[in-house]
């Protein structure tokens, strides 16, 4: 994932405002996680009222004090403020382990023109691989808060051993009575092309792989 912001630095909202200006340094951040690009602004209304839900969101996965070990999950404000000073202002009182580009780096608007995003708050959920999970994730965020995770690893076939017991890892039965529901919504079980998505015969044709959501 650390590609998409390859030759360009993300600064740590931290106090000491951390740069990651290496390769190597991104990589460590932003390489097999999920990562969310949170788009947003100060100025809006509609993010001011979605920030805290998202901030609390982001900490009961990665706050050593809800969690053991922090999710695979990364966060970039990608801020769409028209000030400086409005951007530091909104970032003030979210998580310093948030990440985000420097207010002069034209990427910002580079990456939302990219996603398509035509409406702020927006937050888009990318596999480790790059490849879109979710194009906006605001309302599920909302509606289902911090449990709307395990969802997300389901869709991208991210495994975090941490959360299955042992006897599960080689157990092809659902995990639960709505995991059926989540894999057809992210569409983890795509039939192979030509076929009927049968995997009852375990042929050649019963293939299943990730497919891509959009």
């Amino acid at each position: 994932m650390s590609f998409l912001f390859s030759g360009h630095i993300l600064i740590r909202n931290n106090s000491d405002q951390d740069e990651l200006d290496t390769e190597v340094e991104l990589s460590r951040r932003l390489d097999n996680r999920l990562v969310l690009l949170f788009f947003g602004a100060g100025t809006c209304p509609q993010c001011q009222a979605f920030a805290p839900v998202l901030r609390d969101f982001f900490v009961r996965l990665t706050d050593e004090f809800y969690v053991l070990r922090a999710a695979q999950l990364a966060l970039v404000y990608v801020s769409q403020d028209p000030t400086e000073e409005q951007q530091d202002l909104f970032l003030r009182d979210m998580p310093n382990k948030w990440l985000f580009l420097p207010f002069d780096d034209d990427l910002r608007r580079d990456l939302r023109r990219r996603f398509s995003v035509q409406r702020l708050p927006a937050v888009v959920v990318l596999k480790p691989g790059g490849d879109v999970l979710t194009r906006d994730a605001t309302d599920e965020i909302q509606r289902l808060g911090h449990t709307c995770f395990a969802n997300w690893l389901e869709g991208a076939e991210v495994l975090d051993r941490s959360f299955l017991q042992p006897e599960d890892l080689d157990d092809p039965a659902p995990r639960s009575l709505t995991e059926p529901l989540r894999r057809r919504k992210y569409r983890v079980d795509a039939a192979a092309p030509g076929t009927r998505g049968s995997r009852e015969g375990g042929g050649p044709g019963a293939e299943s792989g990730v497919g891509r959501l959009f």
